[in-house]
């Protein structure tokens, strides 16, 4: 049986806690016939009830976002827009060289031209009883036929100059001056900047504690800090493959948001009970994390563990319990056993 030993480190830092505590103490005692009592500012420490979060990753995302492709087949023969570029809605991005659409505008152009022609000389024929009121209605409907073709021809036409569907910018070009356009081809991305919205994959262990119109703050990294949101949408069915539901979270316009950056969501999920001091009561030496509390009008070191920053608190996991007084400011010139007063 090997004999029972102490870890190297436990006995030099057992010995470091001594040595410094014992110091603090002498001095204490030392000046405390010429120190009537420090003046100091306590908090008394009592338990709050805090929200248990569940964070989730996901990332900003345009609401208005769209995919620009042609609607009729051609050669591009200009790429009006560039990558970054602010567009306004109709705004023309580029245009494509279709011969086959503008010979199909003259087409018809020409034939109804010929039908209308036709479509008088019936009306005068009609007028001189030379034709029957038949003839003269086929006359019409060829000329009315012809109508309805120049007008879809026109359109057609119309095709040839992509257009911006909303106000926007342009995140991305697919396609540029020489390349094939056809129907369902991308050649633009467009996003409206100013109309932001978080995504998350939430998992289905915690979907059943999402609501749409809940509170949800979200971290930003790029940020350094938090926006309020609220859960617009949730979808009714889990991704197969990774068993989440897509949870969307609107918010305010926040200055320096951009789409595509990453964050995390914060779901409330549950309450639970802690405690906390202010942050500036807390001292770190090292590894080590003191604070001192108010004693019968004595400053006592305790070692303490914190745990979570709650905005100007930290949370304390061990070594201080609820009534404790805890001295809130300039805490670093207090040494352990000084005599203090509570300043009013």
């Amino acid at each position: 049986m090997k004999p029972f030993s102490i870890p190297t480190h436990l006995v030099v830092f057992t010995l470091a806690l001594g040595i410094l505590v014992s110091c603090k103490r002498s001095e204490s005692e030392g000046s405390s016939g010429k120190n009537q009592g420090t003046a100091v500012q306590v908090q008394p420490i009592v338990e709050k009830v805090r929200p248990v979060v569940e964070e989730v990753v996901g990332s900003v995302r345009a609401k208005s976002s769209a995919t620009v492709e042609a609607k009729v087949s051609g050669r591009v023969s200009q790429m009006l827009v560039d990558l970054g570029q602010h567009v306004v809605r109709d705004q023309i991005l580029a245009e494509i060289d279709a011969q086959e659409v503008k010979a199909q505008y003259d087409r018809a152009i020409a034939n109804r031209d010929q039908t209308a022609r036709d479509f008088k000389r019936y009306g005068e024929l009609l007028q001189k009883q030379v034709t029957s009121h038949q003839e003269y209605d086929a006359a019409e409907g060829r000329y009315r036929i012809a109508e309805a073709a120049v007008k879809e021809a026109e359109t057609m036409l119309g095709y040839v100059q992509v257009k911006a569907p909303f106000d926007g910018v342009i995140t991305r070009k697919i396609a540029d001056v020489g390349d094939f356009a056809a129907p369902g081809k991308p050649l633009l991305q467009i996003e409206n900047p100013e109309n932001l919205r978080f995504e998350a994959d939430v998992p289905e262990a915690i979907i059943d504690r999402v609501r749409t119109g809940e509170a949800v703050e979200i971290a930003i990294t790029s940020l350094g800090s938090r926006i309020q949101g609220t859960v617009s949408e949730i979808s009714p069915t889990a991704n197969p493959n990774s068993r989440t539901f897509l949870a969307r979270i609107d918010f305010p316009i926040t200055k320096g948001l951009r789409a595509g950056q990453f964050g995390r969501a914060l779901f409330p999920v549950g309450e639970f009970v802690s405690v906390s001091v202010p942050s500036t009561a807390l001292i770190q030496r090292g590894q080590m994390e003191m604070v001192f509390i108010n004693e019968q009008g004595r400053a006592r070191l305790r070692l303490v563990k914190s745990g979570k920053r709650y905005g100007d608190e930290i949370e304390i996991l061990s070594g201080v319990s609820k009534g404790d007084q805890v001295i809130r400011e300039n805490v670093q010139t207090l040494m352990d056993g000084q005599p203090v007063q509570i300043a009013p």
